[in-house]
């Protein structure tokens, strides 16, 4: 039988580990080739190990979203090889210090949101030309509900997000008349990973969904497609 995503092309950011480990391997089983990057190329190798058993195709580029003329080497690399890009799941995020906003480090904060944000817009714009000549190019971002709704101490993190979502929201505007490239967010909520362990340490991970329950909504989104300006939260009892 055909699989939903055969032939397609995927590209997961943070894909060493928790969600975006959980996404990849759920494109791969979806029958895409998915290329995975993260700064950790262990993390990445294990990721693509597991796609490869379970009978998928995957590619690993290690690398840090954050270094200069990273992002413009990987998509060179990624477009000698393919033309379109079908999928793209920007997960990649780095969650900084909880702190009062008066006391928040301006270095600190400067390091989130160039990985949070500007990262994300160039990783926007080198891949632009790829999504746009694909069949139904897909763009989800992961962003998390203190983007939407501030909360005590998240400020840099929380800023960053909505930053992040804006960028986003815009760049599906403006494609909706230009092209068939689509624009999703999407809010995990409270999920079993590193970040979630670091934001909120005595809490028992086994009483979170796992990030597959994340990873197959994911999968979904670029499966089924979704309305222009989608987002959507993953429920508390998704698995």
């Amino acid at each position: 039988m055909t699989k939903p995503l055969q032939d397609k092309l995927a590209l997961v950011t943070g894909a060493s580990r928790g969600i975006g480990a959980a996404t990849a391997e759920a494109l791969g089983a979806a029958g895409a080739h998915v290329v995975l990057t993260a700064r950790t190329a262990k993390g990445l190798e294990e990721v693509e190990q597991r796609i490869f058993d379970a009978g998928g195709s995957a590619t690993i580029a290690p690398l840090d979203l954050t270094e200069n003329e990273s992002i413009a080497r990987l998509a060179a690399a990624v477009s000698e090889r393919w033309k379109a890009l079908d999928v793209l799941v920007l997960n990649a995020a780095t969650l900084g210090s909880l702190s009062p906003v008066p006391v928040i480090d301006p270095k600190e904060l400067a390091r989130v949101l160039t990985l949070n944000v500007s990262a994300q817009a160039a990783m926007i714009a080198a891949f632009d030309p790829m999504l746009r000549v694909a069949e139904a190019g897909r763009v989800i971002g992961v962003t998390s509900s203190v983007g939407r709704a501030p909360r005590a101490y998240w400020g840099a993190y929380g800023a960053s997000k909505a930053a992040f979502e804006t960028l986003l929201g815009a760049y599906g505007d403006e494609m909706e008349q230009v092209s068939r490239v689509r624009v999703a967010v999407l809010d995990p909520g409270a999920t079993r990973t590193e970040m979630r362990a670091r934001a909120y340490p005595g809490e028992d991970p086994e009483t979170v969904k796992p990030p597959q329950a994340v990873a197959d909504r994911i999968v979904a989104l670029a499966t089924d497609g979704f309305e222009i300006g989608h987002f959507e939260r993953v429920s508390a009892s998704a698995a």
